[in-house]
């Protein structure tokens, strides 16, 4: 006998009423596998949701696993610069400490990782950390007179905010 509703996608009927020729029991049945194909979107969909918020979360924990790693290693950088600002007379310890600090900035380029520009422009709270202001007359308001620790960016992700000194009027 030829089924007399109308099938929707994957085989749901368009309508819940029995015809008059079928048994309570294919309604029943009709009615329960309606449920259950109701039930099994509704799991689909609830895991596909699952999926791209472990997705999205592994994503997330391996960026910030980066950046707590480039984090750490701008304080061996800043080691390394305090460390060449020093004078020594030993010329062949001085090359070897630049040999390294100069592969360490490189590894970090290569990573995406840029110093910020800060002295002489303009002071910008979104990159700039204003640890002193100092009147001046050399310098415009507001304007960045000396950094005394190197910000960083990664792409347009700021790392580290610089630590500047701020000229005031």
């Amino acid at each position: 006998m030829a089924d007399e509703h109308t099938q929707g996608p994957a085989g749901s009927p368009t309508d819940g009423d029995p015809s008059p020729a079928e048994s309570p029991d294919l309604a029943k049945l009709r009615t329960e596998r309606d449920d259950l194909y109701d039930r099994l979107l509704r799991k689909t969909a609830e895991f596909d949701n699952y999926r791209r918020r472990v997705e999205r979360e592994r994503r997330e924990h391996a960026d910030q696993s980066i950046v707590d790693l480039l984090l750490d290693l701008l304080l061996i950088v800043d080691d390394f610069e305090l460390a060449l600002g020093v004078e020594t007379a030993d010329t062949s310890y001085r090359k070897g400490v630049e040999l390294i600090y100069a592969k360490l900035t490189d590894m970090l380029r290569r990573q995406g990782v840029k110093p910020i520009d800060a002295v002489g422009r303009d002071f910008d709270p979104n990159v700039h950390q204003a640890v002193s202001q100092e009147e001046s007359a050399a310098h415009r308001d507001g304007e960045v007179m000396s950094e005394l620790r190197r910000g960083y960016m990664k792409g347009e992700r700021l790392l580290r905010p610089a630590m500047v000194k701020v000229a005031k009027a």
